[in-house]
């Protein structure tokens, strides 16, 4: 398949793995129970930013992109954003340590996993066999902002240059 472009209908099937935070499992060192996460049902009638990392706990994901998400969440929000979620080529254990890791609680933030990197691959934003770094907005159904990073910096999917697009 090709890229996603602003004006496509979101993909039907799209399905990431998660762990959901709940207060009694909030420990770094506590594990739920992985569940199925249905984007495309749980995402058709809101307004969504969904930025994708190769890896988890690796410098650049950790130092220059996560963060940017963190310290921007509120303004995002604010310009009606019903969810933000992050997705990664690890396994649901180690995206929800993650998130535990910076502090997020709840569903600020969700953790997903792009089980096998599928979605990654529908799409063609890949970098190896990993999740590639890329961000797409999606509007109740309808994308309208999407771009692969061309190179190995956080810029066409920062936090900031995502507000923008807003």
């Amino acid at each position: 398949m090709s890229p996603l472009k602003a004006g496509d209908t979101f993909l039907e099937g799209v399905e990431f793995g998660w762990i959901p935070y709940t207060e009694e499992k909030g420990e770094i060192t506590s594990c739920g129970s992985p569940q199925s996460y249905n984007a495309s049902k749980e995402w058709a009638n809101k307004k969504v930013v969904l930025f994708a990392v190769p890896g988890a706990f690796t410098p650049g994901c950790s130092v220059n992109h996560l963060p940017g998400y963190i310290k921007n969440l509120s303004a995002i929000k604010s310009k009606g954003v019903d969810i933000v979620a992050v997705i990664g080529y690890n396994d649901p254990f180690v995206m929800s340590a993650w998130g535990k890791a910076n502090g997020i609680k709840g569903d600020d933030i969700l953790f997903l996993t792009d089980n096998a990197t599928a979605f990654s691959q529908k799409i063609g934003w890949t970098k190896g066999e990993r999740t590639g770094r890329y961000a797409i907005v999606i509007d109740h159904g309808k994308v309208v902002y999407a771009e692969n990073e061309p190179g190995g910096d956080v810029t066409v999917s920062s936090a900031e240059a995502v507000l923008e697009k807003l």
